[in-house]
């Protein structure tokens, strides 16, 4: 028996669409993936809002998923709306406008599911053999979970994502070192929560869910691809930190020409790289690695009996 179901996972940045099918419960087969950078938080996402030129490009994207999901004739549709979403004051206007559009039914989750299903979908990836913390940094929010082998241990969202970072820190070319000490400080006030849970189980490991850590992945090694046969990849911390401090000098000129950044990770990268070298000085972890799976393959795996 062939179960064909369509995920579509509706980040800040972009919006992703992934169609598989679950044979017999076995790992699932990809039929169909793509994303698009939809930057739905530009413009509007420190101010609690979507900007209506970010719900055009919304729109536009979701009427180019509906043509892809009528084609592949899928048996069920599954769909997540994140930080951006869920957190803006239209954001129940932009449901209603892409059901009235396109006839989809868009669900939005809260943080703590966001962080669940993000964690299924590394542990698909990832064979998790010690205490770990995954951080996945999206747009709007950050996802930090601890777990062990066989569970989650602890889990927070943050809603200090890169594109909100980004637009409450760096406003220099390339960022100044104040905006580098005030950013540093803001996480020291607001993740002290994170500290003490590192207190109490020391995880050994950490993993980057997709996102920004495929671009650092792609700068250590020029082949990398992420791909569904070989979603893990190991980060040498040391080398993570020469490119992390590369950027973080970098000016938007520099990145544009860096072939590894895909364009709507360009300037994010800069404060996602004080974000993760923050977590390395605070956890001090022995080894980092990266997860090719996230939020859309969590909520994938977890079709599967």
């Amino acid at each position: 028996m062939v179960n064909r179901v369509a995920i579509l996972d509706l980040g800040t940045n972009t919006f992703h669409l992934l169609i598989a099918d679950i044979r017999n419960n076995y790992i699932p087969e990809i039929v169909y993936q793509e994303t698009i950078a939809v930057k739905l938080g530009e413009g509007g996402i420190s101010k609690g809002y979507i900007s209506d030129e970010a719900i055009e490009r919304g729109i536009k994207a979701l009427v180019k998923y509906k043509l892809c999901i009528d084609k592949f004739h899928p048996d069920q549709i599954k769909s997540a709306a994140t930080a951006a979403i869920r957190s803006a004051s239209n954001g129940g206007a932009f449901i209603e406008k892409v059901k009235k559009i396109t006839g989809i039914e868009l669900e939005i989750i809260d943080g703590d599911l966001e962080a669940e299903l993000i964690y299924k979908g590394v542990r698909a990836a990832v064979k998790i053999e010690m205490n770990s913390l995954i951080i996945d940094i999206g747009g709007g929010s950050v996802e930090l979970i601890i777990c062990d082998k066989v569970k989650i241990l602890w889990k927070k969202s943050y809603p200090i994502g890169a594109a909100w970072l980004m637009d409450q820190f760096h406003h220099s070319n390339p960022i100044s070192q104040s905006e580098v000490e005030k950013l540093y400080r803001y996480l020291d006030q607001n993740l002290a929560d994170l500290k003490e849970q590192l207190h109490i189980y020391k995880p050994e490991l950490i993993i980057g869910s997709a996102g920004a850590f495929e671009s650092f992945a792609k700068m250590q090694d020029a082949g990398f691809k992420p791909t569904f046969v070989k979603p893990e990849f190991i980060l040498d911390i040391e080398k993570f930190h020469g490119i992390s401090n590369m950027l973080i000098t970098s000016t938007h000129e520099q990145r544009l020409q860096m072939p590894q950044l895909i364009p709507v990770r360009v300037d994010m990268i800069v404060v996602a790289s004080l974000l993760i070298k923050y977590i390395l000085k605070i956890c001090e972890p022995t080894a980092l690695k990266v997860s090719a799976y996230s939020l859309k393959e969590g909520i994938l795996f977890g079709l599967v009996k």
